[in-house]
């Protein structure tokens, strides 16, 4: 599907070299802030307090947040949990205070508000289970990426698994050098967050990938930068459609989600942004110059021996 036909290629790759010293240097700067000032991680990873509480009507989810807050709490995180009147709450671990004690004052803090707010449940949860959830979580990136180069190797060549893995690390560090200059909180969602875009992002790859490789075959007498040009170009339409849709459905996110999926589209919108730019800019041009041929993407037939008498007999 296109609303639109590009009839004259763009010449891409005459830029390469410029878009990626700018993406070099965007992806070091993401490592320093990561090294200098490092992610502001959530409950579930650094450890704290869980909370249920309930309402007999529609909690006003802002309103909990300040009463929390105005006891010297920071990042806490305040959500609907089951229904509208059901709020979980996490609260980050305090120097002086137990878990119950804790809850206590929280629940009272509450009710001069709301003296109908009942305490459901209350929960710790220790800096032992943040390190299991915080392994495990690298487990998840680990498999992910080895999963996607291997895919790549199989459907392409290794020249385009590289390309395409190097496109991913990018989106991802400069993801979490977001969160980690603005100290934005880093929760499980922003994590899942950043696996989607991995898997959104080398979508994008592959699907350049397969231009590529039917202008390779299309197009004998090109040279190998105009292919990857040409191969670009025919997926600008694709692009525009399946990206700005998606992007609309996170902008929307971000702002009507409320905040327990404000961080979750933040993490969306950077990705999906910077995946478009990664697979063009990025994994194409290191694609380009890791020397892809027309021989990297077809196969090549078995020769027939011409003296064989059976030579292409079918059985």
């Amino acid at each position: 599907m296109e609303f639109f036909k590009i009839r004259r290629d763009y010449p891409f790759m005459r830029y390469a070299w410029l878009f990626n010293l700018i993406s070099f240097g965007t992806f070091v700067l993401a490592v320093l802030f990561l090294v200098t000032r490092g992610l502001n991680l959530s409950v579930e990873f650094t450890g704290g307090t869980v909370m249920e509480v309930t309402y007999q009507q529609t909690a006003d989810l802002d309103q909990i947040r300040g009463a929390i807050s105005a006891l010297g709490y920071s990042d806490v995180q305040v959500q609907n949990f089951g229904t509208s009147r059901d709020v979980l709450i996490r609260l980050p671990s305090k120097e002086g205070e137990s878990s119950a004690e804790q809850s206590q004052h929280v629940i009272q803090a509450l009710q001069k508000s709301a003296p109908d707010v009942e305490l459901r449940r209350t929960e710790f949860v220790g800096p032992q289970v943040g390190d299991e959830l915080a392994i495990d979580g690298l487990k998840a990136l680990a498999f992910v990426i080895i999963g996607i180069m291997v895919y790549l190797a199989l459907r392409f060549e290794w020249k385009y698994a590289v390309a395409g893995i190097i496109a991913n690390m990018h989106d991802v560090v400069i993801i979490l050098g977001f969160f980690a200059f603005f100290q934005w909180e880093f929760s499980l969602s922003v994590l899942a967050a950043v696996l989607a875009v991995m898997g959104y992002s080398v979508n994008e790859s592959v699907i350049i990938f397969d231009r590529i490789r039917e202008a390779f075959r299309r197009f004998r007498k090109m040279d190998r930068v105009d292919i990857i040009n040409h191969g670009i170009t025919a997926n600008i339409s694709r692009t525009i459609i399946t990206h700005g849709s998606t992007q609309v459905v996170v902008l929307s996110m971000l702002f009507f989600g409320g905040e327990a999926l404000h961080y979750f589209a933040v993490a969306l919108t950077i990705g999906i942004l910077f995946g478009i730019y990664s697979s063009v800019f990025v994994a194409a041009s290191i694609a380009m110059w890791l020397g892809i041929r027309r021989e990297d993407l077809i196969r090549r037939q078995p020769k027939i021996d011409r003296d064989d008498p059976n030579a292409g007999a079918v059985v």
